[in-house]
């Protein structure tokens, strides 16, 4: 059993929070805060899956001198769990060197327009070196990549318009990983979008603080991977196991000196940072268990502090809260269904309740997520983490027919290829929880009993795009803000740059996150979703198998 207590006595160094600032000892430590996971089919190529983790939120585009560097002692890692164990499979890691030429001569950044990677007016650079673990992070291999990181944006005087800085710095750094696919590490601007005063008891009490995009205008640092799905499948076989679970993290030195760095006789490492779906520890997770969640591997999610967490998610604060604000009925516990959706994946079959007996909430019938679906899956084990299905390469219908246009709702939005199945750039996941913990998974049939939340809360926090828009090509990020994050938008540089601002985002940056369309036109219709749900026994994208993990979720939750 992990007490919270033990877990934080046992690491006193640990920063242990991830998303933005939502925990309480990562205030202390930034530059290893991660703050969000994308992970979807690469829009360029359907053999090709996307992995994105970004760290060090709420950079103010002009925080110079010094501006938004990698920890050189920290690991940054992306883990993969093919097999359903809870356990990585495989964890690529990125490490980081400095080369820093200012010395005693100056405290500039450069001292001078900076034109290439290479140029000798940039005095502050960065490197990674980026290898794979295939046994848990005991062991790791010879680099498959290294290169350069981009530099921080500093300004157009320094480094030009945001078109040139993609083109010079950001581009170039772009790296080959071995085995196939590419990565770069880069400052990007925070594709994460929403209004941050949910946490004013929920929009203002009476849903008046809504639709500011509190972290337009802001940056932070990222990690982009794109590697062959056959990488990450286990057997190197993404036709039978195309399912796959992501989170990210950061580790430190277990013993850390007064600067930050490793102290003298200190071994290994310790995990300082986890972050898998969004907003879970943020808005699922009370603030006691913070800390010490994300010092765990999903592995222990189970067990952690006396099976706390899994209590958390079987009966969330947010619908009694809501209830408490406005009255509307929170949906009946326990909520095995926003169980199957943060802990299992979702799957068609029955939902065991802790007695291994059927639990009465299955929010999807459909076979979308879970390991469990893997030919070759292990014995499964439920954990917090992003769970994707490869096989899915666009934007698809329940009933597996392709949409012309991805809905930024994701799944409970008709597109079973966006979140919770995965992540892309553009899914407005506020929204898309918000409705989830409320009961609602089907935003064109939502039940009788949670109309009146739906017609309440079905505009989310008004914010359902990012301020600036995705690219169609890898990392389909957009470029760092360049201007002061309190300058008014009309004043901005710019609001798109070329190739990013067509009206019509086409099928590639909607599948990588494009922008998408506001959803809440949707018609409250009766038996749309429900017929293609239903037709011919359900539908299933993967083989029909028994899943006999369900049992074990039972039994081990």
């Amino acid at each position: 059993m992990f007490a919270t207590s033990a877990v934080i006595g046992l690491l006193p160094n640990v920063a242990g929070a991830s998303s933005h600032r939502e925990a309480p000892l990562i205030l202390n430590d930034p530059a290893v805060d991660n703050t969000d996971v994308y992970a979807f089919s690469s829009p360029e190529n359907e053999d090709n899956v996307t992995l994105i983790a970004n760290f060090r939120p709420f950079q103010e585009p002009l925080q110079g001198p010094n501006f938004h560097p990698w920890a050189e002692d920290a690991e940054y890692l992306i883990n993969i769990d093919n097999n359903g164990d809870a356990v990585a499979d495989l964890i690529y890691r990125w490490r980081f060197t400095t080369e820093d030429l200012r010395g005693l001569d100056t405290f500039l950044y450069n001292n001078g327009p900076v034109t290439s990677l290479d140029d000798e007016n940039l005095l502050y650079r960065q490197f990674f070196t980026l290898d794979v673990s295939t046994d848990g992070g005991a062991t790791y291999g010879e680099p498959i990549s290294q290169g350069q990181a981009a530099p921080s944006y500093v300004g157009p005087a320094s480094m030009g318009s945001a078109r040139d800085y993609v083109d010079n710095l950001r581009q170039p750094a772009i790296a080959d990983v071995g085995g196939g696919g590419m990565t770069l590490v880069t400052q990007t601007e925070d594709p994460f979008f929403l209004d941050i005063r949910v946490f004013d008891l929920i929009y203002g009490a009476d849903l008046s603080e809504r639709g500011n995009d509190t972290l337009a205008g802001h940056n932070v640092n990222s990690i982009a991977l794109e590697v062959p799905k056959s990488a990450v499948a286990i057997n190197n076989d993404a036709a039978a196991n195309p399912v796959i679970g992501v989170w990210s993290t950061a580790t430190r030195p277990t013993l850390r000196d007064a600067d930050g760095t490793a102290a003298e006789g200190s071994e290994g490492f310790t995990q300082v940072s986890r972050l898998g779906q969004p907003l879970v520890n943020e808005v699922v997770v009370p603030a006691g268990l913070k800390d010490a969640f994300n010092s765990i591997p999903p592995s222990a999610d189970a067990e952690a502090a006396d099976g706390a967490v899994v209590a958390r998610v079987l009966a969330p604060e947010v619908p009694r809260l809501i209830e408490q604000i406005y009255g509307i009925p929170a949906p009946p516990t326990p909520r095995w269904d926003i169980y199957e959706v943060f802990l299992t994946g979702i799957v068609s079959t029955e939902v065991l309740d802790v007695d291994g007996d059927p639990a009465t909430q299955n929010p999807i019938d459909i076979d979308l997520n879970s390991q469990a679906l893997n030919a070759d899956a292990a014995d499964f084990q439920p954990s917090e983490m992003l769970r994707l299905n490869m096989s899915i390469t666009g934007p698809t219908s329940p009933d597996g027919k392709p949409l012309k246009k991805a809905s930024p709702l994701g799944v409970i939005g008709g597109d079973i290829q966006g979140f919770p199945n995965g992540r892309r750039l553009a899914d407005d996941v506020v929204d898309i929880e918000l409705l989830a913990l409320e009961g609602i998974f089907d935003v064109r049939n939502v039940p009788a009993d949670r109309l009146e939340a739906f017609r309440a809360l079905k505009q989310g926090d008004k914010v359902p795009r990012n301020d600036a828009e995705f690219g169609r090509n890898f990392p389909y990020l957009a470029p760092p803000e360049t201007d002061a994050s309190n300058v008014p938008d009309s004043n901005k540089q710019y609001t798109t740059w070329p190739g990013r601002g067509d009206k019509d985002h086409g099928a590639a940056v909607a599948s990588s996150g494009g922008t998408g369309a506001g959803w809440d036109a949707l018609p409250v219709a009766t038996g749309t979703l429900a017929a293609l749900l239903m037709g011919a026994g359900g539908v299933s994208l993967l083989r029909s198998r028994s899943v006999t993990a369900r049992a074990a979720v039972g039994a081990k939750s």
